[in-house]
């Protein structure tokens, strides 16, 4: 019963640092494209953060693709 017990309790520490990482990295990322859209982008920094926001992948591929201006 140990070893079980002790096992959930690895599975559950794992899953929960997975999810941490993911949310820290959710918010570098809208973190990065405001400042970035703040420099480079002639549209607004916060429309672009919300979109990173709701659709992290999308959302920095659509951001990369279409929001920052031509150099």
């Amino acid at each position: 019963m140990l070893p079980s017990m002790l096992l959930q309790f690895e599975l559950a520490l794992v899953g929960f640092v997975l999810s941490l990482l993911t949310f820290v990295g959710q918010i570098v990322l809208v973190i990065w494209t405001y400042n970035d859209a703040t420099d480079n982008s002639s549209h607004s920094a916060v429309l672009w953060t919300l979109v990173v926001l709701f659709a992290p992948l999308l959302g920095v591929v659509l951001y990369l693709l279409f929001g920052r201006d031509q150099r």
